[in-house]
């Protein structure tokens, strides 16, 4: 690979960068708080190949000026090692792949990460409250349901099913990336649609149900919730849940 087509690539792969950061594609890969990361090493790039490109000419000027051939000015030159074209790799994943966000097959394989805060936020006032699958499994599990009782709640999340059928609400949580995602879940019992499809996204409306089962794959703790309604609802623009840092 020479300069130039080193040049060539590294300002697609940062343009690619700077498309997925703006674009939302990012979510797919990596939290939303990482998007100025993103977006400024896809910056960098671009400034790099740009700076490579003017070098090279300069280079070429500069050459031509002391009378220099062909000949010698390859000898000058430093091609860089066929490595190089690994670059295109990530390139084409990103253009060409724009993988789903992770569903049931892998909240199913992998246990509950649910682990107790540090404290809890004000409920809203809202009637019924809104509460991500984190919070609400969090105030079930550690907080006893203390805060819950008497307060109807809305949680969205997608639906998984053990082998056995039983329902379960799930959002993963992300640390940093899709690569380390991890499910925390909630166990539906009550009112519950009369078909029920793997990987489709609820709005569940419903009251806390005392309880804890323990997840078969790591003994962790699945909260219940008593369903009273629920509706189907598209993909969230960020298919992961927010709250698992706060």
């Amino acid at each position: 690979m020479n300069r130039q087509a080193q040049a060539a690539v590294m300002f697609l792969l940062g343009a690619a960068l700077l498309h997925a950061g703006t674009t939302g594609l990012y979510l797919r890969y990596v939290k939303a708080g990482l998007q100025p990361l993103l977006l400024a090493s896809g910056a960098v790039l671009i400034a790099a190949a740009v700076a490579t490109v003017w070098y090279e000419r300069r280079h070429a000027r500069a050459a031509h000026g002391t009378g220099e051939g062909p000949e010698e000015a390859h000898a000058h030159s430093h091609p860089e090692p066929r490595i190089s074209w690994l670059l295109v790799l990530p390139l084409l994943s990103l253009i060409l792949v724009a993988p789903p966000a992770l569903g049931s097959y892998s909240a199913l394989r992998s246990g509950t990460a649910l682990k107790q805060p540090y404290g809890y936020g004000k409920l809203s006032t809202s009637d019924p409250v809104p509460l991500s699958v984190v919070d609400y499994a969090s105030r079930a599990a550690y907080g006893h349901g203390g805060s819950l009782h008497g307060r109807p709640v809305r949680v969205t999340g997608f639906l998984a099913l053990d082998r056995g059928g039983a329902p379960y609400l799930v959002r993963m949580a992300l640390n940093c990336c899709a690569a380390d995602a991890q499910p925390v879940k909630i166990a539906l019992t009550g009112e519950l649609p009369p078909v029920l499809r793997p990987d489709a996204w609820l709005e569940v409306t419903g009251t806390y149900r005392p309880g804890l089962m323990r997840d078969p794959v790591n003994n962790g703790p699945i909260p219940y919730l008593k369903v009273v309604s629920a509706r189907p609802v598209p993909t969230p623009h960020d298919p992961y849940d927010e709250t698992w840092n706060n």
